[in-house]
């Protein structure tokens, strides 16, 4: 599901609101969502907080399948100086993947590759210090 369409590197993000529209974009720009799924993302945090925030440094941005998801998708922004969440124990965010599906089923298999990746020390250390987004999809395609 990543790919060069739907990975970037950089550090335009300053607020975590900028990462989810800006990881939601790649999304919006592929046709996978609709622009109605980041403005959820985004009401999802501000009424719950930092949930989002999953381990230390990693967010997994998403919303409700109703909320506009057109078919099983997921980006990735990397970070490079991270940004904060709000979350006392797991911030600063350095790798943002916002995934969209459109039921339960559809988006498992994806979420155990991501999985795979949380538990490999080494491959995610790696990932947040890509340069680039070649760099960063050679990582992801290991998996």
């Amino acid at each position: 599901m990543l790919t060069k369409e739907t990975v970037v590197v950089e550090d335009t993000c300053h607020t975590w609101e900028d990462v989810v529209f800006k990881a939601g974009e790649l999304l919006k720009n592929t046709g996978a969502i609709e622009e109605s799924y980041i403005t959820a993302m985004v009401e999802s945090i501000e009424k719950n907080g930092p949930y989002m925030v999953i381990a230390p440094g990693i967010a997994l941005l998403h919303a409700r399948p109703e909320d506009g998801v057109n078919e099983a998708c997921m980006s990735l922004y990397v970070l490079k100086n991270g940004v904060s969440f709000g979350h006392k124990d797991k911030d600063p965010v350095t790798l943002a993947f916002a995934f969209g599906a459109v039921d339960a089923q559809s988006h498992l298999q994806a979420l155990q590759q991501l999985m795979e990746l949380f538990n490999d020390e080494v491959r995610l250390t790696k990932l947040k210090n890509s340069e680039n987004v070649e760099e960063a999809l050679v990582l992801l395609n290991d998996l």
